[in-house]
């Protein structure tokens, strides 16, 4: 369940991106992780050092199985998620009860609020979260749980970067493991999961996309400086560059117009081998370098090769969970 113990416990960082995790409350680090995407699950296991990948499952999904909503259920076929989720479990052999399970994008929302004064009390601060929040998502706020963690602001003041999630759709995804004998410790979406992954010593865009959804953030020296999930007018496989970057455009101008100064560089995810497609008409329109996060993260050496496994099926939430728990 997402909490906001992360905060409690004095989670107050402006480092590097992985320190996200703490925020989302991943101490203690679970050594199984689980993605369940609109299109597969997947789970892997880690020894106990952390590094090496001891077993790995990854099941498809039948179209449709899954329908990622913040809003209504998103388990159209729950007999054939839970037996995919069975069969996953059954070949991972999680030694443990805690589970990090990351979720499709649509599912958890992200803002990067601005307030002048911010309480540091939590019992002050949700509440002013909820009223801030009631007039943008589309349910009652009372019926979300809410993680959130301060960050240096660009200007005077407090950013509150603040993840909410309706709490009867995430109690959908719960009960699939908990009906294998497992239990989530931490949840968060498949993208937050894969921020490690990107190098945000200059400011950095992820554009990733999972089905119709692609998530765009941009991090700068462990900040989260813009946010945005929508949905694709074509599945992956037929997303064109010109509607990606319809897309992520108008997050990488906010950006210019409110840090004043451009991306340096754009990590792309999730386009099933078609990253030189993208290439060039990003380059050309974003004027910075455009790579697959996965092979870049891997050329800096920011992956190992006990991480190759994970790394062929491009499974980049869980790679990044790796360097999550490295931090």
């Amino acid at each position: 369940m997402v909490t906001a113990e992360g905060v409690r416990q004095g989670i107050y960082r402006s480092e590097a991106i992985r320190r996200f995790a703490q925020w989302l409350d991943v101490a203690p680090h679970p050594l199984t992780a689980c993605e369940i995407s609109s299109g597969y699950i997947a789970a892997a296991r880690w020894s106990r050092a952390g590094a090496a990948v001891e077993s790995l499952a990854i099941e498809p999904l039948p179209p449709g199985a899954i329908k990622p909503s913040a809003v209504e259920a998103n388990l159209s076929n729950p007999a054939e998620v839970r037996s995919a989720i069975e069969k996953v479990f059954a070949r991972v052999h999680a030694k443990t009860r805690d589970v990090a399970l990351f979720l499709p994008d649509p599912v958890i929302r992200v803002f990067v609020l601005h307030f002048d004064v911010f309480p540091r009390a939590v019992n002050e601060a949700l509440p002013l979260l909820r009223w801030r929040l009631k007039k943008s998502v589309p349910f009652e706020a009372d019926e979300t749980v809410i993680s959130f963690m301060r960050q240096a602001p660009r200007e005077e003041g407090v950013d509150v970067v603040t993840a909410l999630v309706r709490l009867r759709v995430v109690r959908e995804y719960e009960q699939l493991l908990e009906s294998v004998g497992v239990s989530p410790g931490v949840v968060m979406s498949s993208t937050l999961a894969a921020l490690p992954l990107l190098n945000d010593r200059k400011p950095a865009l992820l554009a990733r996309i999972a089905g119709r959804a692609m998530t765009a953030v941009i991090v700068r020296d462990g900040i989260l400086c813009g946010y945005r999930c929508v949905d694709l007018p074509a599945e992956e496989g037929e997303i064109t560059p010109q509607a990606l970057l319809d897309e992520v455009y108008p997050l990488a101008a906010y950006y210019q117009d409110s840090w004043h100064e451009g991306i340096a560089m754009v990590g792309l995810a999730g386009l099933a081998g078609r990253i030189e497609e993208f290439r060039e008409p990003l380059e050309r329109e974003l004027h910075c370098p455009v790579g697959g996060l996965l092979s870049a993260a891997a050329s800096e050496g920011h992956i190992s090769s006990e991480l190759r496994p994970l790394v062929e099926r491009e499974l980049d939430a869980l790679v990044g969970w790796t360097l999550y728990r490295g931090s």
